[in-house]
């Protein structure tokens, strides 16, 4: 019975990253197929940005969300190219916990954001680019054990981040606090899982970043 039961998860585990790696393919075709172009303000980030559809959330139709489950920094830089080809007129970013989540030091996950960043700016310089700082997460949920005792990592990384956009002169925007409950926890009320949003916290993203999706 333990054998049946050892080969069902093995195979449930299979399963579930084949699907996932599928899902981000599919993704990765869509982004190819429709593309940017100079009106476009993208959205570009992991799952966290792919959870809701921005052009809506924001009353925007110029907006497009290319997020894809699962990005790390490096995954985002290796499908750039569908998104700055078309020289989109803004790009907002949110990089990192993914990063985190592999066990990367903060300095290390600087080097992978850093060469996002470069290339970001060297294949489109014209576009406006908004570097978002990474949220808080909750264990109190358990459900992501690799990102059990990473609080302070996310913080410090959340600091090297805004130290490097004032290096690079481009805008800053600090998502953390406002996500954060009074023990700098992400609010329980905001998440189903200790890390992905609920309505109720995109609704707060909006908010943080109106004023730039405007300007």
């Amino acid at each position: 019975m333990k054998t049946i039961l050892k080969l069902f998860f093995f195979l449930s585990v299979i399963l579930g990253t084949n699907c996932l790696s599928a899902n981000a393919q599919g993704r990765q075709a869509y982004f190819e197929l429709f593309g940017t172009d100079s009106t476009s303000i993208v959205m570009l980030g992991n799952s966290l940005t792919a959870g809701v559809d921005w052009h809506e959330l924001l009353h925007n139709g110029n907006v497009v969300n290319r997020g894809i489950v699962g990005d790390t920094s490096i995954d985002i830089m290796n499908r750039l190219e569908c998104v700055t080809s078309g020289k989109p007129a803004k790009i907002f970013l949110l990089a990192g916990v993914n990063d985190i989540s592999h066990d990367l030091t903060p300095d290390s996950v600087m080097i992978c954001v850093n060469e996002l960043l470069d290339s970001i700016q060297s294949q489109t310089p014209d576009t406006k680019l908004y570097l978002q700082s990474l949220l808080p997460i909750n264990n109190s949920f358990e459900r992501y054990k690799t990102m059990i005792g990473k609080e302070q990592t996310v913080r410090d990384v959340n600091v090297l981040l805004k130290q490097e956009a004032e290096k690079r002169n481009i805008t800053f925007i600090d998502l953390y606090d406002a996500f954060c409950d009074e023990d700098q926890n992400l609010k329980a009320d905001w998440t189903a899982d200790g890390l992905h949003l609920l309505l109720p916290a995109y609704v707060q993203w909006r908010d943080l970043i109106i004023d730039y999706i405007n300007e």
